[in-house]
This record gives structure tokens, C-alpha cells and sequence, in this order.
């Protein structure tokens, strides 16, 4: 790990985002309607994605654990798209990049395994950090 004690705590924030594709507009209208098998899918992968973004420090060697003080998850659907939107903030010595991603790739995996019984097109593409603020440098990826 990066030593960081001598670092200062300032605000941070980090927005990253997955896509989760489906292959027919009948995975969209299920979704909509509550009548995929498995639940709600989008409450359930929120919770699950607040989970991914809490527990970032235990599954990857390199992070530091640190206070997570607000997430949110945000959904868009465009056409067979579902852009998953993900918002983490912190006030500490390093950023929170790769617990939105992390965030956003565990809301994108649990949508996928919520999804596979009745759509076996599901993809999840462009995980990616669309911005970043706090530390050393800031970052608008947009």
C-alpha cells in the first residue's frame, strides 16, 4: 500500500458509471413492471452496489479502507441501455475512484445474474471513472 499518513484529508468525490445492455425491449418492460423472476431489479442491485462500494478495501489489495460518507446509485434507461451511475464521497487522505467503480461493476454484475433467466444477450460495457475531485489533481472524463 502507498504510504499516506503524511497526506491531508481533503473533500473527495469520484462519479463512474457501467452499462448494462440488454438484447430485447422485453427485459426493459419486465424490469419496469417488476416481473423479473429473481425481484427488483434495480433496488437489489443498488443494495448490492452499496455493498461493492463499502467492501472495496477487502477484495483489492491495494485500497485503503476508508470512511465511505455518502453513495448514491442512479439509474437511466436509453433504448436497451441501462447507465448505471454511481457517486461516492469521502473527506480523507486518498480518493474514492476505485470504490465507484468498484460500486459500479458490482451493480452491473448483479443486474446480469438478475437478468440471465430471461435474457441470455446481457452486457455490461464502458465501466469507467467519469470524474473525479479532492486531492492532487481533478479529473472530468465526460
Amino acid at each position: 500500500m502507498v504510504d499516506i499518513t503524511e497526506k491531508q484529508s481533503t473533500h473527495r468525490t469520484a462519479i463512474a458509471q457501467a452499462i448494462v445492455k440488454v438484447s430485447s425491449q422485453n427485459t426493459i418492460v419486465a424490469i419496469k413492471e417488476g416481473t423479473v423472476p429473481k425481484g427488483d431489479v434495480f433496488a437489489m442491485s443498488k443494495a448490492a452496489g452499496f455493498l461493492g462500494v463499502k467492501k472495496t478495501a477487502d477484495l483489492l489489495p491495494d485500497c485503503h479502507p476508508l470512511p465511505v460518507e455518502f453513495c448514491s446509485i442512479d439509474y437511466e434507461i436509453n433504448g436497451l441501455e441501462i447507465v448505471v451511475k454511481i457517486v461516492v464521497k469521502t473527506f480523507y487522505k486518498t480518493g474514492v475512484e476505485v470504490e465507484a467503480m468498484h460500486g459500479a461493476s458490482v451493480v452491473a454484475l448483479n443486474m446480469y445474474d438478475m437478468l440471465k433467466p430471461i435474457d441470455k444477450g446481457v452486457e455490461i460495457h464502458h465501466i469507467k471513472l467519469l470524474k473525479k475531485t479532492g486531492g492532487k489533481s481533478d479529473i472530468n472524463l465526460r
